[in-house]
């Protein structure tokens, strides 16, 4: 039987005091309000209470809060039960339910692993969507094994997050958590905040990113783009309306490709997925 999964207290909740568990980094407050802000920069605290996730054999701990509630009140945990507690950076702790209270779960740990991190790391720079599209892509783009997503407000987006970026940004964080558990993950993607083109192309630009551009037209088959030994890809993936002229231009100066994906044009919402299946397959990653 499949053990349920569950974060560790504090993981992908956004705390601006506190370090985290695991060390995990989490982007800061709300959206990028000019094109010199990076959105890779504004970050707070790690969330979490201090505490790393136990990882000794016969180690207790209490799972509390939202994950606590859902274990004993909703999924009614009881003694006995195994079921994983993950770290959000490739900590995987097996545990037994010993104790089960009001929204609280006591645990044993049972043994530890720490699993290695997703090679390549791939980075998922998605545009706004309308109809929940984008919401999708978050979705199964997590589920295939994607390291980072951007959200992105690109020229021809519908949708705009304009005055509500940290609530959009958190519904997707949110999507990331829910399918991470799903999929059993121990490596939680980050979201970053939602950033415009000037602001994506610096920040991929400083990472020496390897860049591919997604787009119906183009030439290259994306297993043919030559990424053996890349440790850090970027997949672009614009709106319903496409990328205009001068995005792709702006990516092809930092060294980004432009690829085919498939020779069906793909929504929104299936592209940045295809590509991270893509790529991750070619790879043998499992993220």
């Amino acid at each position: 039987m499949t053990r349920p999964v569950y974060l560790a207290p504090g993981v992908g909740v956004r705390s601006d005091s506190t370090p985290g568990c695991g060390g995990r980094l989490l982007p800061g407050r709300g959206g990028p309000t000019s094109d010199s802000a990076d959105p890779a920069d504004s970050r707070s605290q790690p969330p979490g209470d201090g505490r790393p996730l136990p990882c000794r054999p016969g180690d207790r701990f209490v799972l509390a809060g939202p994950e606590g509630h859902h274990a004993a009140t909703v999924k009614r945990a009881s003694p006995g039960e195994e079921i994983d507690v993950v770290d959000g950076r490739g900590g995987r702790a097996r545990c037994a339910v010993v104790g089960v209270s009001k929204g609280e779960v006591e645990l044993e740990v049972l043994g530890f692993e720490r699993e290695p991190e997703p090679s390549p790391r791939i980075t998922l720079l998605q545009a706004l969507a309308k109809g929940s599209r984008d919401d999708q892509a978050v979705e199964t783009a997590t589920e295939y094994g994607v390291w980072r997503i951007v959200p992105w407000a690109s020229a021809r987006a519908v949708a705009n997050w304009k005055g509500k970026e940290e609530k959009a940004r958190r519904r997707w964080e949110s999507i990331v958590l829910a399918a991470s558990k799903q999929s059993r993950r121990s490596w939680i993607p980050e979201v970053l905040d939602v950033c415009t083109t000037p602001q994506a192309l610096r920040l991929a630009s400083a990472e020496g990113a390897d860049l591919l551009v997604c787009h119906e037209e183009a030439d290259m088959p994306i297993a043919r783009a030559g990424l053996q030994g890349s440790k850090n890809l970027w997949i672009v993936v614009g709106p319903e309306g496409g990328l205009t002229q001068e995005e792709i231009e702006s990516f092809e100066r930092i060294g980004g490709r432009t690829v085919l994906l498939s020779p069906n044009v793909l929504r929104s919402s299936s592209a940045g997925p295809f590509a991270v299946a893509a790529l991750s397959g070619m790879r043998g990653s499992a993220g």
